[in-house]
């Protein structure tokens, strides 16, 4: 059936997107000597990368951002200047304010702040 091979498309496709997200994170070289190191840092990239996607689905709804690279994430959302303090007992993020993305990552925030702890 032409639907079930379209679905099965779209689903290998899902796939190899996420891989070369993988591969964006930093699965493409494995920077250490020992296996064991290199067995440690593959995990650690796909911890990243599942950490990014659920970023993505649950803070990102409603945006283009929700289907950006790693890459362009980096860049635009997680490289934005910030400064962290303490105030009342209370951990507070200074955002900077002439950074392009700003609105988003803190609407991006308080989505995840709503959703609260597991």
């Amino acid at each position: 059936q032409l639907a079930d091979l379209e679905v099965r498309h779209r689903l290998r496709a899902r796939c190899e997107d996420r891989i070369r997200a993988a591969k964006d994170t930093g699965l493409q070289n494995l920077p250490l000597h020992a296996f064991d190191a290199n067995q440690l840092w593959c995990h650690l990239v796909m911890l990243a990368a599942e950490l990014t996607a659920w970023a993505q689905m649950l803070a990102l709804h409603g945006h283009n951002a929700r289907r950006w690279e790693p890459k362009r994430l980096r860049a635009r959302l997680f490289e934005t200047a910030a400064r962290a303090s303490r105030h009342a007992r209370r951990a507070v993020l200074h955002l900077a304010a002439a950074a392009p993305e700003t609105p988003l990552l803190l609407k991006a925030l308080d989505r995840l702040a709503i959703l609260g702890l597991p």
